[in-house]
C-alpha cells in the first residue's frame, strides 16, 4: 500500500487502512521486534495522508499491543515480555518464568470459597455445590500485565488451600504441600480470542485486542483434578515457543 493504493471512497476508513499497512509490515517481518517504525511524518509522506489519520491508525495498533510509543524516541514494534516454552516437562507458568530468570509480581484480585457450579463440579470431579476455591490473579513483568489467571481449585484434594497467600506462593507449590502429592499432568487447549472488557481491564489492553486463551485442567499424580481454569495472555507480550526433534 502506498499513496496510489490508498482507497478513499466507500471502502475501509483511511485510519484503518493505515493500521492494516503497518500491521502487514510487522507480520511480514519487514519491521522487526524492538525496531522503530517510520515516524508519523514519514508515514504521512509515504501514504499521502494527514497527521490525524496516521495518528489514529497507529493508536489502534498501540491499543492492540502490537506497538509501543516511547516519549522522545518514537514508536516501536512490541517485544514480548515473556516466552512460554512448550515441552514435555510440565511446568506452571510461574515455574516457566522462574526457569527463564524473568522477575514478576503476582497480584491477587479475588480469592474466595464458593459452591461449585455444574460444569465446575464435573471438571473437578466433586459434588454439585461442594465448596471449592475460586482464584483470580494478574502476573506483572516489568510493571506490565503479562497474564490474567482464573482458577477453580479442589479443596477436597488440597485441604487448607484457601489459607494460602498466592501473592507469595505458586499454586503448584501450594497444591503439592497441602495435598501431599506431586502434580501429575496438565491438559491444555489454546485458542485465540479478543480480550473483552473485564480481561482487557486487568491486562491493560483494549477490549478488542487479541489475546491467547489457555484452558487447562491439571491433575495430581493419583489422577484427581485439582485445578480447572483459564490463563489469558495478551498478544505480543507473551509468546509460546516450541522445539521439536524429528525422529
Amino acid at each position: 500500500m502506498d499513496k496510489g493504493a490508498m482507497s478513499r471512497g466507500g471502502g475501509l476508513p483511511l485510519h484503518a487502512q493505515v493500521s492494516n499497512y503497518v500491521r502487514e509490515k510487522i507480520y511480514a517481518k519487514e519491521w522487526g521486534i524492538d525496531e522503530a517504525i517510520p515516524s508519523e511524518h514519514e508515514l504521512m509522506d509515504m501514504l499521502g495522508l494527514s497527521r490525524g489519520t496516521v495518528q489514529r491508525g497507529i493508536r489502534t495498533l498501540v491499543e492492540e499491543g502490537l506497538l509501543v510509543q516511547e516519549q522522545g524516541r518514537g514508536t516501536f514494534v512490541t517485544k514480548p515480555l515473556m516466552a512460554r516454552p512448550s515441552s514435555r516437562r510440565l511446568l506452571s507458568f510461574a515455574e516457566s518464568m522462574d526457569a527463564q530468570d524473568i522477575a514478576y509480581d503476582t497480584h491477587v484480585i479475588q480469592q474466595r470459597v464458593e459452591p461449585a457450579s455444574a460444569v465446575c463440579a464435573q471438571k473437578l470431579e466433586i459434588a454439585l455445590g461442594c465448596d471449592h476455591l475460586f482464584l483470580e490473579r494478574v502476573r506483572l513483568v516489568r510493571g506490565r500485565p503479562a497474564m490474567f489467571i482464573e482458577s477453580h481449585l479442589n479443596l477436597l484434594a488440597c485441604p487448607g488451600l484457601e489459607e494460602v497467600d498466592f501473592s507469595k506462593e505458586s499454586v503448584f507449590a501450594a497444591v503439592e504441600r497441602t495435598s501431599g502429592q506431586s502434580v501429575g499432568e496438565s491438559r491444555m487447549v489454546y485458542s485465540a480470542c479478543v480480550a473483552g472488557k473485564v480481561r482487557g481491564k486487568w491486562l491493560e489492553c483494549d477490549e478488542h485486542a487479541p489475546v491467547l486463551n489457555c484452558d487447562q485442567l491439571v491433575l495430581l499424580e493419583d489422577g484427581r483434578p485439582f485445578e480447572w481454569g483459564s490463563v489469558w495472555l495478551p498478544a505480543n507480550r507473551c509468546v509460546i515457543s516450541s522445539q521439536f526433534v524429528r525422529a
